[in-house]
């Protein structure tokens, strides 16, 4: 059996456009510029897919040829990236949602231990909220773990995960520790190696969106 048929919570959104990107992700001689533009286009993919059940309440328009009943959306939406990777997702998240509230939250991981440690948190109010963390590589879970818990959780009205490429050690994890999570990925890669890094993965998303490797 498949991990991601064992993980009620993943969610693998496929589509050709998105495994074009994504193959251009994966692609050490992908420039900057391409690889942050691939980033874009899977976050908005994710974003579409993440927030297709948001509520909606009718109401009534005026078209050029007669007076209707339309929807709006009434879901009050807040997007968290983890810094610093997670911001390369924002973007691509605010095309679908104009109107989403940002927070952010920055982890640094230590190589040594490949633990988080928190060194910035600012979140919007969060009651009655749907609350999306936005962060591009799902690998031992660690960071989307120390994020999930420094957040207040109690009042919100759905939290999901918004990642590019999971793995199956960081998935498990994840949705072992938050069971109301839901994780949305275009990829559940094979597994993590001893660095704790995803494969066949990309590298190092925050470096190679930043050219800072």
């Amino acid at each position: 059996m498949s991990t991601e048929s064992t993980i009620a919570s993943l969610r693998v959104v496929r589509h050709s456009a998105m495994a074009d990107a994504l193959g251009r992700l994966r692609n050490r001689h992908s420039s900057t510029l391409e690889f942050r533009a691939a980033v874009r286009l899977i976050a908005r993919a994710l974003a579409y897919e993440a927030t297709r059940e948001l509520p909606v309440e009718a109401i009534a328009i005026d078209t050029p040829m007669e007076r209707m009943d339309a929807d709006r959306m009434t879901a009050r939406v807040v997007a968290v990236p983890i810094l610093r990777a997670g911001l390369g997702l924002l973007d691509g998240f605010l095309d679908i949602i104009p109107s989403a509230a940002t927070g952010f939250i920055g982890l640094r991981r230590n190589e040594h231990t490949l633990l988080p440690d928190e060194y910035y948190r600012n979140i919007p109010d969060l009651d009655g909220a749907h609350l999306f963390l936005l962060d591009p590589m799902l690998a031992t879970g660690g960071s989307v773990l120390a994020a999930l818990r420094a957040i207040p959780l109690e009042n919100v009205a759905s939290v999901s995960l918004l990642s590019i490429i999971a793995a199956p050690e960081g998935a498990g994890a994840v949705a072992a520790a938050f069971p109301q999570l839901t994780i949305f990925t275009a990829a559940l890669d094979r597994c993590l190696n001893d660095r704790g890094y995803i494969l066949p993965g990309l590298g190092d998303a925050g470096d190679r969106l930043c050219e800072t490797l």
